[in-house]
């Protein structure tokens, strides 16, 4: 292998926009990112997402239920 073309491997301070931060090890000196393992909903078993909060899902059904969407034909 060449010498000197690899990048330096050191600590590095990773924040979330949660506010929780974190080292670990990375070619970064810092690295910041938006969902965590502590805000990330899987994570901390908040259920419903925007979708359910807004109601889209019930504003959905309700729109195409007069149209049949969803339902078996019967024979």
């Amino acid at each position: 292998m060449k010498d000197k073309i690899h990048p330096n491997y050191e600590t590095c301070t990773v924040k979330c926009s949660c506010g929780n931060t974190f080292e670990t090890r990375s070619t970064q000196s810092e690295i910041k990112m938006g969902v965590c393992s502590q805000c990330h909903p899987f994570y901390t078993g908040e259920r419903g997402g925007r979708a359910q909060q807004a109601g889209q899902v019930e504003k959905f059904r309700q729109r195409y239920a007069a149209a049949g969407y969803g339902k078996q034909e019967e024979k």
